[in-house]
């Protein structure tokens, strides 16, 4: 297997860890916590992602993709399944029909991606944040695209959800 496809790969089990990571633990209320009107809620995300990640399968195996609305936990499964199923094709080496892997990386599983951050931030707004954590240490590991994810490698051990952030750049360790 190419590289690329490699680092793909890599990006998927990203996804994985990450979306996990923001529905981790969240209270039972979590799935429909509207910030605003207009503004999906995490169900409505958790259901836009399994539908880019649907569009991003259909460049492997053609055809369309419009999932249904399901409950959220099946939403979940569903979600980790789409994973699943990509990961198979690429390393499978199947051939993508239309696009490069750049632009399948660029476009839809950029957007899922985008959206793992977009769950962890309603966390927040609805008075459960996400610990901070570096996850240049976090243990991802390709092929690893369930539920299951790891604990944080290296959490911020001074992390409390009353403390604003720290400031962006590389942290002395003490």
């Amino acid at each position: 297997m190419d590289s690329k496809r490699q680092v793909v790969r890599h990006f998927l089990a990203a996804l994985a860890y990450r979306t996990e990571k923001a529905l981790r633990d969240a209270p039972e209320t979590f799935p429909e916590f509207r910030a605003m009107d207009n503004v999906r809620t995490p169900h409505e995300l958790l259901w836009h992602m399994t539908g880019v990640l649907g569009y991003a399968r259909t460049f492997f195996v053609g055809g369309v993709w419009q999932p249904e609305r399901i409950s959220f936990s099946n939403e979940v499964r569903r979600f980790h399944e789409l994973l699943q199923d990509l990961d198979q094709h690429l390393e499978m080496e199947t051939p993508l029909n239309g696009i490069s892997l750049e632009q399948l990386l660029q476009g839809p599983l950029s957007d899922a991606m985008t959206h793992a951050g977009q769950l962890a931030m309603l966390r927040r707004l609805a008075g459960s944040p996400v610990p901070s954590e570096n996850f240049v240490f976090a243990d991802i590991r390709t092929g690893n695209l369930g539920r299951e994810q790891s604990l944080p490698v290296a959490p911020d051990l001074d992390w409390t959800p009353d403390r604003p952030p720290h400031p962006p750049g590389r942290r002395k360790v003490t």
